[in-house]
């Protein structure tokens, strides 16, 4: 097999530039020995990992026509290719600590943000290239307009890097967007100072009506947010102060509950 066809349905745009290939791989920082490659396709990126002797590379692939691709290719992988939807597969066969990179397809890139999210104890870096809209919202600061769900929630475990974009004529098919490559280093929180559950709930609440004020957004019967969160919209409130809300939400919840 020497070539793999782009799938539509996977969302799959090969990157063909090498150069760029290899400056991805080299933003990988950390002192972590295992990474898992996320979408290797025909391996891009996969040849330049292990070309780096302090790697130890994994894959996860669903196409299975990249699956064979791979195993033919590169050989030395022998047994760390896992042909898995990603966003399923449970990563038991892996060590407990792991770097994640990839060219993650456009089309699930917010449900891998969220897996990662999930896996936040066990992966202490990324770096993956996105589209360009995406990476700019993840690392947007408070009061930008771009500043979103992910932004916040990424940015209470990791601290974000925008590397650098990518043009669309460096990738078979060419997409029709822009990429951009970003790096995610796992901070030194290892819990919230609240509630989780409700951190995340109340990010994403907010969010999901941006044009309203906290208030509004956030408001239930019964509930009624006081200064100086109230009066605010979503995008003006830092990592800081949502941590800061959801706290004071529990509180008022407990209260109302006569606890």
């Amino acid at each position: 097999m020497n070539i793999v066809r782009p799938k539509k349905k996977l969302g799959q745009h090969f990157l063909r530039d090498q150069n760029i290939a290899r400056k991805i791989v080299d933003n990988l920082r950390g002192p972590i020995p295992d990474v898992l490659e996320v979408g290797p396709g025909m391996g891009v990126l996969t040849r330049f990992l292990l070309q780096r002797p302090e790697l130890n590379v994994h894959v996860v692939e669903i196409d299975t026509e990249s699956v064979e691709y791979l195993k033919t290719h590169f050989p030395e992988l022998h047994n760390k290719i896992y042909s898995h939807d990603f966003l399923k597969w449970e990563a038991r066969q892996l060590p407990e600590l792991f770097s994640i990179i990839g060219n993650f397809p456009y089309n699930i890139s917010s449900q891998i943000f969220f897996r990662i999210l999930a896996w936040r104890h066990r992966v202490p870096e990324v770096v993956c290239m996105v589209q360009k809209e995406v990476a700019e919202r993840i690392s947007a600061p408070p009061g930008s307009k771009t500043y979103g769900i992910l932004s916040v929630l990424l940015g209470a475990f990791y601290n974000i890097e925008y590397l650098f974009a990518v043009s669309e004529q460096v990738f078979v098919p060419p997409p029709k967007v822009k990429s951009a490559v970003i790096r995610l280093t796992r901070n030194p929180v290892e819990e919230l100072s609240c509630n989780e559950a409700l951190f995340f709930q109340t990010v994403k609440a907010a969010f999901n009506k941006r044009r309203k004020m906290l208030r509004n957004s956030l408001g239930e019967k019964g509930l009624e947010l006081p200064e100086p969160f109230a009066e605010k919209r979503p995008e003006q409130l830092s990592v800081a102060d949502f941590i800061e809300l959801t706290k004071l939400i529990q509180n008022l919840k407990k209260t109302e509950n006569g606890i």
